[in-house]
C-alpha cells in the first residue's frame, strides 16, 4: 500500500513526477512537479515555466487565442512588510495594458489579477475573460507576479531564495497580498490615479488569494471575483475526502466500468510489482524511459493524471495543462471500455491515461522522476507552513487508494523536507473560515465566488450566496475556473451567461463607487 498523502496544494492549484518524453521538448515537459506520494494534487500554477515550450498541435486544433499585449516592469519590493528594520528589496515582476485604460480623470479602473504560484506570463495568457472585457470598461489590465515566482525572486536567485528555511520564510500568502497592496499604491500614486477603483481577479490560488485581499484591504479594492477559490480546504471546515471523492465522481458519472476498473487496478499494480521481472514488465506496459524502481511511483504518476482530468474536464480541446480534447474523462473512459476483450486491466489503464499524457502521439516513452529538478519547490513550502489542506481517500466513493489525514507524519515530513512545522491554523486565524457566512456577512461585500461543480476543488469554496453582496455562481458542468479562459465558439451557453452576469456584477460595483465619489464631491 501505497504511503499516505498529504495535500500540496493550485487551486489552485496544486508536482513532483515529471512527464518528460524522449521526443522533441513538448507541453508534457511542464509537467515537472507533479506531487510524490506524500503530497495530494495542487493547482494547475505548476504547470507554468518561466519559458513555455513551443508545444505541438492536437489534432483538430481549436482557433487561436486573441493576442494580448502587455510591457513587463519592475518594481522594488521590501522583503519584510512587517518589519521596521532595514529589509533588504526584490525585484517584483508586473505586466501592464494601459491599451484601453481611460485615463486618471474619469477615473478609470485598474483590473488587477492577484498572481499565483508561478510564471506570471502563463496566468496571463490563461486568464483571458480579464483581458476580453477590459475594454468595454476602459479599464487598466495589471498581472503581478507572486513573490518566489517566476522572475520574483528574492536574494537574487532562486537558488539563494530556495536555500534554507530562513530565505524562504518571507514566501507567505500575507506577504504577497501587502506585496499587491503596496504596488496598487505606488503605481496610482504615480500615475496620478488614486481615484482609481480598482477590481481583483484570480483563479485557484489567485482566487484565495483574490477573495483574502478584499477582505483584507477592503481600501484598495472595491470588489474582486476568486474563481475557484477554495478558501475552505483547511482544517475540519470541509470532510478531508472531499476533493478526491468529487475526482471520482467525475468518472462514475461517465462510467461506472471505468470507475471500477481504476479502483480495481491498483491492486493488480502492486501484485504486478511482487512478481519476478513485475517492475520490469510494468516499465513495458506503461512505456517508461526508464526501468521502474516502486509501484509507488507509477501510482502517483496515474493519480495526478486522474486529479488533473477532473479539474480540466473543459467541454472543448483545451492546451491549457496538456493538449486535450473536449471532456477529456468522457475520452478517457472511452479508451478504457472500449479495449478489445483479453486486454488486462493494466493495459487498459495505460491506454486511458495516454489520453492525458500523451494526446498529440508525440511521446515515445515517459520518464516518472526528473533528476534536474533538485531544487525546493515553493509551493511544497507554502504547504508544509501555512497552507496545510487535510485530505485523505475515502474507501467506498473514492477510486483512489484508501488512506487518511495523519497531521503528525504531514509534519514528519516537513521537518524533514524543510526544517519547517506547519501551523494548520494559521490560515483560518489570518484569514477565516469557520462560519464563513456569518462572518462574510457582517465583514464583507463584493465578492464574486465562481465555481464549477466538475472542479474538485468546488469542494472547499463557497457555493452559496451570503449576501447580495457576496455571491456564488455554481455551475454543475464548470471545471477549474473556466469562467477566466478566453471566450470560445464552443462554449455553452451556460457559461456565456455566467460570464454576463459576472460583468453585470462588476458594473455594479463601479456603478456604485462612482455614485458615492460623486455624492461625496457634489456635498
Amino acid at each position: 500500500m501505497a504511503k499516505p498523502k498529504y495535500f500540496h496544494l493550485s487551486l489552485s492549484l496544486l508536482l513532483f513526477i515529471t512527464i518528460i518524453t524522449s521526443s522533441p521538448p513538448s507541453l508534457a515537459s511542464r509537467l515537472s512537479n507533479f506531487p510524490s506520494s506524500r503530497w495530494a494534487p495542487r493547482f494547475l500554477g505548476k504547470f507554468s515555466t518561466s519559458s513555455p515550450p513551443k508545444q505541438p498541435q492536437p489534432p483538430k486544433r481549436q482557433q487561436q487565442q486573441p493576442q494580448i499585449r502587455y510591457e513587463t516592469r519592475y518594481f522594488a519590493q521590501r522583503l519584510d512588510h512587517f518589519s521596521f528594520s532595514d529589509s533588504p528589496r526584490f525585484q517584483q515582476r508586473y505586466l501592464i495594458n494601459t491599451e484601453h485604460w481611460v485615463g486618471p480623470q474619469r477615473l478609470g479602473p485598474i483590473f488587477f489579477y492577484c498572481g499565483n504560484e508561478g510564471d506570471i506570463e502563463w496566468f496571463a495568457e490563461n486568464t483571458g475573460f480579464v483581458w476580453e472585457v477590459a475594454p468595454q470598461f476602459g479599464a487598466m489590465i495589471l498581472f503581478p507576479e507572486h513573490r518566489y515566482y517566476g522572475e520574483s525572486m528574492p536574494y537574487g536567485s532562486k537558488d539563494e531564495a530556495y536555500k534554507n528555511a530562513s530565505t524562504l520564510s518571507f514566501l507567505t500568502a500575507e506577504q504577497a497580498l501587502a506585496d499587491f497592496a503596496v504596488l496598487i499604491a505606488e503605481l496610482k500614486r504615480n500615475l496620478r490615479a488614486e481615484g482609481c477603483p480598482v477590481v481583483l481577479f484570480g483563479g485557484s490560488y489567485g482566487g484565495m488569494l483574490a477573495a483574502w485581499m478584499r477582505l483584507k484591504y477592503p481600501h484598495i479594492a472595491i470588489g474582486a471575483l476568486a474563481s475557484s477559490a477554495p478558501i475552505l480546504q483547511f482544517e475540519d471546515i470541509v470532510p478531508p475526502e472531499t476533493f478526491y471523492d468529487i475526482v471520482s465522481n467525475s468518472f462514475r458519472r461517465e462510467s461506472s466500468s471505468c470507475f471500477n476498473t481504476i479502483k480495481e487496478s491498483w491492486d493488480t499494480l502492486v501484485t504486478e510489482g511482487k512478481k519476478q521481472n513485475g517492475l520490469r514488465q510494468l516499465t513495458k506496459t506503461f512505456h517508461l524511459c526508464r526501468e521502474l524502481n516502486s509501484t509507488d511511483d507509477l501510482a502517483n504518476w496515474l493519480e495526478s493524471a486522474y486529479s488533473y482530468l477532473a479539474m480540466v474536464n473543459y467541454p472543448y480541446a483545451a492546451e491549457f495543462v496538456m493538449p486535450l480534447p473536449g471532456h477529456p474523462i468522457k475520452e478517457v473512459c472511452r479508451k478504457i471500455d472500449c479495449c478489445p476483450d483479453g486486454t488486462s486491466t493494466l493495459e487498459r489503464i495505460f491506454e486511458g491515461v495516454s489520453i492525458f499524457y500523451n494526446y498529440t502521439g508525440q511521446a515515445k516513452c515517459f520518464e516518472l522522476e526528473d533528476e534536474s529538478d533538485v531544487g525546493t519547490d515553493g509551493w511544497n513550502w507554502q504547504a508544509c507552513t501555512e497552507m496545510v489542506m487535510p485530505m485523505s481517500s475515502s474507501r467506498d466513493a473514492s477510486m483512489f487508494q484508501t488512506y487518511d489525514y495523519n497531521l503528525s507524519s504531514f509534519q514528519e515530513e516537513c521537518w524533514k523536507d524543510h526544517n519547517v512545522k506547519p501551523r494548520p491554523t494559521w490560515i483560518t486565524t489570518e484569514f477565516g473560515g469557520h462560519d464563513i457566512k456569518a462572518t462574510l456577512k457582517s465583514f464583507g461585500s463584493n465578492i464574486i465566488f465562481s465555481n464549477g461543480l466538475l472542479d474538485p476543488w468546488s469542494g472547499g469554496s463557497v457555493l452559496q450566496n451570503v449576501s447580495e453582496t457576496i455571491v456564488a455562481l455554481v455551475a454543475e458542468e464548470g471545471a477549474h475556473h473556466i469562467d477566466l479562459r478566453f471566450s470560445k465558439k464552443e462554449d455553452p451557453e451556460w457559461l456565456v451567461e455566467q460570464r454576463a452576469t459576472e460583468i453585470k456584477l462588476i458594473e455594479g460595483w463601479l456603478e456604485k463607487f462612482y455614485q458615492e465619489r460623486k455624492s461625496k464631491f457634489d456635498m
